[in-house]
């Protein structure tokens, strides 16, 4: 075992009572037998309310050093993620679909280039001449006519598979890119890759062996149309601004929570009366880059104006 390389697997969860304990077990087996890294599995149950929960912490109770289980009081598998990737100090990251759908077999040469520096983010790619798929032909169909769309909306996109529930990603390239990623569903995917390649990134894919779960939970219909609603906004900004990224913050469009903006405007309020007297005639632009909101003081005007500004990462090296 490598103990200087730090490896997390994320399985996002929503009501997976059944499933979630003999996948953990299967992939804690797994990552004994097979990965050389300190490893962790981490369960990102997103608003769960069947017995996932008890299962999930009973689970990380039982390997407290090998199994991880948060909690997010909102649905979502891209807010799951979000909140796992960002509060992760591993090395590398990854995700896999709680039924395991693609085989394990992939795994190590997913993780393998990102760990050696040589990519920054990798997917699965069932669209592979080496892949052995699966799945019904209503399920091939749509999973290629999405794609088809994706590559006429960014006909400069090198990789094949949006969709794949099978990633990884390094700590440098998820402080960099989960920022820029707006959707907190099931567009997260897409949206991850196109940022990647619109910053620079090449994304490293992987041939896999995938089946497809009869009693999925993905609802083809809605999701298909937020999914092309995704698309042209990601064609519409391909420079976002970097976004507020706590997953439970309670106004998206802003990106910051109602209780935290108002601690904030108290507390510049306070600072601002202190610094000129009287903070409705001063001028003053404080800049929040934990909250990436600007907040300005104009002359004459009692309310303060808020806009985000980008938010300040630093990159890392190496």
């Amino acid at each position: 075992m490598n103990p200087m390389v730090r490896v997390d697997v994320v399985i996002p969860v929503y009501n997976e009572e059944r499933d979630l304990e003999p996948s953990v077990h299967r992939l804690r087996a797994f990552l004994r037998e097979n990965c050389p890294y300190r490893w962790r599995i981490v369960i990102a149950d997103n608003a769960s309310v069947d017995r996932t929960p008890e299962i999930g912490r009973r689970l990380a109770e039982q390997w407290p050093d090998e199994v991880c289980y948060i909690r997010l009081n909102r649905k979502g598998r891209g807010r799951a993620l979000r909140k796992a990737w960002l509060e992760s100090d591993a090395d590398v990251m990854a995700y896999m679909d709680v039924d395991l759908s693609t085989d394990l077999s992939a795994f190590m040469p997913l993780i393998q280039p990102l760990v050696e520096g040589r990519y920054h983010i990798a997917t699965g790619n069932r669209l592979h001449p080496q892949s052995r798929i699966t799945r019904s032909l209503k399920r091939e169909l749509i999973s290629r006519i999405y794609n088809f769309i994706v590559w006429l909306l960014f006909p400069r996109r090198r990789f094949q598979d949006a969709q794949c529930g099978f990633k990884a990603i390094t700590r440098q390239a998820a402080r960099e890119l989960i920022p820029l990623v707006a959707n907190q569903s099931w567009f997260f995917d897409t949206e991850l890759l196109l940022r990647a390649e619109q910053r620079g990134y090449t994304v490293w894919e992987v041939p896999v062996i995938w089946r497809e779960d009869p009693d999925t939970r993905v609802k083809i219909v809605r999701t298909a149309l937020e999914d092309l609603r995704g698309l042209w906004r990601v064609r519409r900004t391909p420079h976002p601004s970097p976004i507020y990224t706590d997953p439970e913050a309670g106004l998206p469009g802003l990106g910051v929570s109602v209780r935290n903006l108002a601690v904030t405007l108290k507390r510049c309020h306070e600072g601002i009366k202190r610094s000129v007297g009287n903070p409705f005639t001063a001028l003053h632009t404080v800049r929040l880059c934990h909250t990436g909101v600007r907040i300005d003081f104009s002359l004459g005007c009692g309310l303060p104006r808020t806009t985000r500004i980008p938010r300040e990462i630093p990159r890392e090296r190496g």
